[in-house]
């Protein structure tokens, strides 16, 4: 049962850094955004069509969706077992006093992040993938009026926002959880383990929530 569970755990620990990892590069490409109009066009059409056409990347993208599924998967089946162990119901539940609140709410966490990933393929990745878009100058489908388009309404920035909130307190969590799993956070490295958590889970997390704010109130105010 122990050397079951310890397995689970680590396929969530390898997969939750494959998709840290992939959180890096995806906030680089959208960071494209951030640019002058016509050439961030430009330039965020160019990406998105490398990534649709390169036959690595695409090996690297069903990677990326095993491990979306796989994490997903194994954090219910983890939960289930602790449940089963542990008994849902306690008397006297102290854990507040010895876990930090996204550690004990990773399941709530985990099912934001899920409902906005299904929201974010079915307005980006699907409409991209068999939608009709229009051209840029260069011949590149036109994802970048889509993205500008869908950062306009205030609703829709509302929901970026919190589900960016949510994933920030889960990476915050999966990465000290991970580090540990991994046999990596020794006493002797503690601090510099929970420096690295910590300015990762605040540049992805701030760096993606900038993106929709900058262009809201770029286009709609300025």
């Amino acid at each position: 049962m122990k050397q079951t569970t310890l397995t689970y755990k680590l396929v969530m620990a390898a997969t939750g850094l494959f998709l840290c990892l992939f959180l890096v590069i995806h906030l680089l490409g959208n960071l494209q955004l951030l640019l002058p109009e016509s050439e961030a066009r430009e330039q965020f059409n160019w990406y998105s069509h490398l990534l649709s056409g390169n036959i690595l990347i695409k090996i690297i993208s069903y990677v990326l969706y095993l491990s979306l599924i796989g994490h997903a998967v194994y954090a219910l089946v983890i939960t289930r077992k602790n449940i089963k162990a542990n008994g849902s119901k306690y008397v006297y539940d102290k854990r507040s006093q010895v876990s930090s609140w996204n550690s004990r709410n990773m399941g709530i966490l985990g099912t934001i992040i899920l409902i906005f990933l299904v929201i974010h393929f079915k307005d980006y990745w699907y409409v991209y993938k068999f939608g009709h878009l229009p051209l840029d100058a260069k011949g590149n489908k036109d994802l970048y009026s889509i993205v500008v388009r869908s950062f306009q309404q205030g609703w829709y920035i509302i929901i970026y926002e919190l589900s960016f909130v949510a994933l920030g307190f889960h990476l915050l969590h999966g990465f000290f959880s991970a580090s540990r799993t991994l046999g990596l956070y020794h006493p002797k490295y503690a601090k510099l383990v929970r420096a690295i958590g910590w300015i990762y889970s605040l540049v992805i997390t701030l760096g993606f929530m900038l993106i929709p704010l900058y262009i809201y109130f770029n286009l709609n105010v300025l």
